[in-house]
């Protein structure tokens, strides 16, 4: 299924679309209060928000089971549940320390029906306590590469692969990272603007003998 055409969602069930809509009512309904969404983009949530979180179904089709690191407003974490709510398996666990924004993430669980389950607490503290089976960690407008790394590493060490939506400057949080991780990476091109996804895989922090395997004769 093609989640994403020409600048739109298409090919979506009626039942999701109903589901993504009701979301985007209520991302609307709570902006004022929460700021779940930079101001000036509300009026394209559709483009900006909802199918930018939603290329990651096409991305990865055969993934099921995510975790969504600093959730915030549900992009991308509750978007893909929603589409999970339709797939054997499908669950994402959304991470949020902010109460008031676990609160609305937990209204729209509610609300669309979506697989998913808010884990309220700090990201390092909340990962050290989810089980095996995790397919994919996500984030998006969280935290500069390293930091995400950082973060993600209670998963990433059970070689749990990642998927992080970055904007124009990717090249340089790339840069930064590789001076403390390896990893193993392809950017996709984002279909809904001009950031990427980086699909990070094989992660691992740098030892102090890799930072100086090069100074050998």
């Amino acid at each position: 299924m093609s989640v994403l055409a020409s600048g739109a969602l298409a090919g979506v069930s009626r039942e999701t679309h109903a589901r993504l809509t009701t979301f985007a009512d209520l991302v609307v309904k709570w902006q004022v209060a929460q700021n779940l969404v930079a101001g000036g983009t509300l009026e394209a949530i559709w483009e900006r928000h909802i199918a930018d979180s939603a290329q990651l179904v096409d991305l990865f089709p055969d993934t099921r089971r995510w975790v969504d690191l600093g959730s915030g407003g549900g992009f991308p974490g509750l978007v893909v549940a929603i589409f999970m709510a339709d797939v054997e398996g499908g669950h994402v666990d959304l991470v949020e320390s902010n109460r008031r924004k676990c609160a609305f993430l937990r209204t729209a669980i509610r609300e669309t029906r979506a697989a998913a389950d808010v884990r309220e607490g700090r990201i390092e503290q909340e990962l050290a306590t989810i089980q095996d089976g995790v397919e994919r960690i996500t984030a998006r407008a969280v935290a500069p590469l390293p930091r995400l790394l950082e973060l993600a590493e209670p998963l990433t060490r059970r070689n749990v692969p990642a998927a992080f939506h970055k904007g124009q400057d990717f090249v340089v949080e790339i840069d930064e990272a590789s001076q403390s991780w390896e990893f193993d990476l392809v950017v996709h091109q984002s279909r809904t603007g001009e950031g990427v996804i980086l699909d990070l895989r094989q992660i691992r922090r740098r030892t102090h003998s890799d930072a100086h395997s090069g100074d050998q004769p």
